[in-house]
């Protein structure tokens, strides 16, 4: 949006409306001192919530004169607005920033920060309470106009969030490699198909961007987009949740499918396998890895993206592992009825899935990483009490996020264990 400097000169000569919004920036040292932190939140906040704007620094909103921002303080006002949107609005905004030079009253070029606000798939709070433009200013939304446009968003989130279009995204940001293997080597209008499969849509402004399914399998970094996209994993020593007895660690990104992939290795890296004569050598892993696949799987397939700050955590213990994932069981499933029923909470995420191979991952008893046949959960419920003796459980926590326990192999059999 007012891509060019000439059009964003255009549109900034014009003043303010419910798309532009104009800030002088005033430093202190090297630190913003104005406009105000909470001012600002509110101001990008309010744009979010609304449309597709622009916030551009270094000019007067009302005169609108061009004064500029001074080259050496660039990068604390950068951080300045990174910190704004990330750290002061919750959720968290995505913006993108973009340095450049236009013209002041004398033809002297002064160097000015535009910042491209998109509207977003959530809705924002900031340190004011809810706000959205309203011409060239914001307006804090009254309780029966929020209770709508929370109605409104949450509902493009529960039907089908998994196809709703990622602001800033376009074709571009996918990895070929990566849709070329849903797209397939045959298809005429490979853009096309991207389409067909709703790996590509268009936002509400007619603009065509990625699906949030998208971002998921076909980019390596999906985080970058939605930042809680990954498996966070530890291994601790002992039986709780300590960072002093931490052993091993690691941020677990990429494709989904790569994710599950990464997961399984990171288990199986951190387990013990011991081995018995019996008369023959027999291992003992701690867990099952068809066990594991599988949690691993339904974890990424049917967690809610649409919370904030919540990222898959599998917690490896002496003892036991732990997964935690965002959002309660999809749809009308309970915990009690899991091993019985079967629903998807994101259809084309699991569709997806369906159609990636399993490379890699040995033992997994799949071909595919989904098979949609509802067995995931009595797999695991078998495959790790006949290794274990203990029966795994499932635990929902505050309606909001779901807890699966394995226990680790049962202790008799791991105390006449012979040590590879």
């Amino acid at each position: 949006m007012f891509d060019s400097p000439e059009e964003l000169l255009r549109k900034i000569n014009l003043g303010e409306d419910s798309l532009l919004e104009l800030k002088t920036v005033t430093m202190k040292g090297r630190r913003v001192s104005d406009p105000p932190r909470d001012d600002l939140a509110d101001e990008i906040a309010a744009m979010a919530n609304t449309a597709d704007s622009v916030l551009v620094l270094g000019v007067d909103d009302k005169t609108r004169d061009i004064v500029g921002i001074p080259r050496e303080s660039l990068d604390a006002v950068e951080h300045f607005v990174f910190e704004v949107c990330c750290d002061s609005i919750k959720p968290p905004v995505a913006f993108r920033t973009l340095r450049l030079e236009l013209p002041d009253a004398t033809g002297t070029p002064q160097v000015v920060m535009k910042v491209d606000v998109p509207r977003s798939l959530f809705v924002h709070e900031s340190p004011g309470g809810y706000f959205q433009r309203q011409g060239s200013s914001k307006r804090k939304l009254p309780p029966d106009f929020l209770a709508r446009l929370f109605q409104q968003r949450s509902q493009a989130r529960l039907i089908r969030f998994d196809e709703q279009a990622v602001p800033t995204t376009s074709l571009s940001d996918l990895d070929p490699a990566l849709w070329q293997r849903f797209v397939g080597d045959t298809a005429a209008d490979p853009v096309e198909t991207l389409r067909k499969l709703h790996l590509l849509t268009e936002d509400d402004t007619g603009v065509e961007r990625a699906t949030v399914a998208a971002i998921l399998m076909c980019t390596h970094a999906p985080e970058n987009w939605l930042r809680s996209a990954y498996i966070e994993a530890v291994r601790y020593r002992g039986n709780r949740q300590d960072s002093n007895y931490q052993i091993d660690a690691h941020q677990i990104t990429g494709p989904l499918d790569q994710q599950v992939r990464d997961a399984l290795a990171f288990v199986e890296r951190n387990m013990t396998i011991a081995a018995v004569k019996a008369p023959g050598r027999v291992e003992l892993p701690q867990y099952s890895t068809r066990a594991v696949f599988e949690a691993l799987v339904n974890a990424v397939a049917h967690r809610d993206y649409a919370v904030h700050g919540s990222k898959i955590r599998l917690f490896l213990f002496d003892d036991r592992l732990e997964l935690f994932s965002p959002g309660p069981p999809p749809n009308s499933v309970t915990v009690e009825s899991m091993a019985l029923r079967q629903a998807t909470r994101n259809e084309l995420i699991a569709g997806l899935l369906t159609r990636s191979p399993v490379v890699g991952p040995s033992g997994v008893g799949r071909q595919y990483f989904m098979e949609k046949r509802g067995d995931g959960v009595p797999i695991i419920l078998a495959e790790s009490t006949e290794l274990s003796g203990h029966e795994p459980e499932y635990r929902l926590i505050d309606d909001a996020e779901l807890l699966l326990t394995i226990w680790a192999a049962a202790e008799p059999g791991r105390q006449a264990a012979l040590s590879l």
